[in-house]
């Protein structure tokens, strides 16, 4: 690129960040004719996209603007961005999202827009991965910039959107990547795969437990909800209950309180079945531990036919939310019986509150479309976690927001 052509583009990027800024609606739908909704202008002291710009430019609602019916072109501006393939989950200099800036703002109807763009990205591009296509090649053509929008995981290599473990999600692109380096052993993180997760070596300390890239796999302040998790799935006892992922053994330390008659417990890694047996479940009349994974494990139990259970609880780690919806959608609906009850832990995105309600709605209409109807329990997780001590010696804070929504399913009558 020439030096005259570059400082074009940035005059370009300017002019949009600016119609945007000012709610200019005839300006912008110029503007974009020729430029991507996705621009940055790096010299500016904030870094950030068109979208960031317009919804910093609503002002804080605290102060008497709050976006209404009548801010037309507050919202118009909005719209008109993410038509144009503004990214929801952009990160600006400041690692805020625009939703982050909404709700920091207090712009609830602006925010409610963000995270309903997220809910269509991210079934959007569900139902690509569905068909075949290459997302990475969908968003070269529609993106000047080729910025990749993938809920709180995919997307530019130059910033980090995927959400902090316990989950992950992996564009394309990224999966071959961690694929290679898993077969080279060089793989960093190891919560970026579950196989190089079950490779690794944990650490069981007071109250949390690591795996050898320092992430937080589960740590003790889940504890109450873990617990309440155990009684909203198992009203009373006698009842047949399945937990996926051991871990440092809270769920199901909850689960026996409640008397069932037949507790099976799958894991695969090869430390947590040591700790299992060291600590006598293997022992229990009546638990059933299953070594190895869910996706090894389950389709023999349903061809075997010799299960069916109330309850079924899932919490994974260094698996994304595909292989949430697979565990749902294909072996839940299999294994509990008609008036049984499906919970799991939620906490996708967790490490930002707008990735998180994304993610929520995203599973509950998945959740429709698998034949679950969904309850939901709001819980105020321990005051001061965000910032604590507690995350000291882990790689980053899985946990940020203050309630965790609880989820507890049904079979649709």
């Amino acid at each position: 690129m020439t030096e005259e052509a570059s400082e074009g583009d940035v005059l370009l990027a300017r002019r949009i960040i600016s119609a945007a800024a000012r709610h200019d609606v005839p300006a912008l739908k110029i503007l974009l004719k020729t430029g991507s909704a996705n621009v940055q202008d790096a010299t500016a002291p904030v870094a950030s996209s068109p979208l960031h710009a317009a919804i910093a430019a609503c002002g804080n609602a605290g102060a008497g603007k709050e976006v209404g019916d009548d801010d037309v072109d507050a919202v118009r501006t909005v719209e008109l961005l993410l038509e144009n393939g503004a990214i929801w989950n952009d990160l600006n200099s400041e690692d805020e999202t625009p939703g982050c800036i909404a709700l920091r703002l207090g712009q609830r109807r602006i925010y409610d827009m963000m995270v309903d763009a997220g809910v269509r990205a991210e079934l959007l591009f569900s139902k690509m991965e569905t068909l075949g296509l290459d997302e990475s090649e969908d968003e070269d053509e529609n993106d000047g910039d080729g910025d990749g929008d993938g809920g709180d995981d995919d997307g530019d290599e130059s910033h980090d959107k995927r959400p902090a473990p316990k989950r992950q999600k992996l564009s394309n692109g990224e999966r071959q990547a961690v694929e290679q380096a898993v077969e080279e052993k060089v793989l960093d993180d190891v919560s970026l795969d579950n196989r190089a997760y079950l490779k690794s070596q944990l650490r069981y300390k007071p109250g949390i437990l690591l795996d050898e890239s320092d992430n937080a796999v589960m740590m003790d302040w889940e504890t109450q909800i873990m617990q309440r998790h155990a009684e909203t799935l198992i009203p009373h006892a006698g009842l047949k209950v399945m937990n996926v992922g051991h871990g440092m053994g809270i769920v199901d330390t909850a689960i026996q309180t409640h008397k069932p008659a037949e507790h099976h417990i799958v894991e695969a890694h090869p430390q947590v079945l040591q700790r299992l047996r060291d600590q006598g479940w293997y022992d229990k009349p009546n638990v059933t531990i299953h070594e190895g994974r869910w996706q090894d494990v389950l389709p023999e139990l349903v061809e075997k036919g010799t299960v069916q259970l109330d309850a079924i609880y899932y919490d994974t780690f260094a698996e994304d939310y595909k292989a949430l919806r697979e565990f749902f959608s294909e072996y839940v609906v299999q294994l509990l019986g008609p008036t049984g009850r499906f919970g799991w832990y939620n906490g996708l995105g967790a490490d930002r509150q707008i990735c998180y309600d994304v993610y929520t709605k995203v599973a509950e209409i998945d959740l429709r479309q698998a034949g679950f109807d969904t309850a939901w329990e709001d819980i105020a997780v321990p005051s001061g976690l965000h910032g604590s001590k507690q995350w000291e010696g882990t790689r980053r804070p899985y946990w940020t927001i203050d309630v965790y929504r609880l989820p507890v399913n049904t079979f649709t009558k």
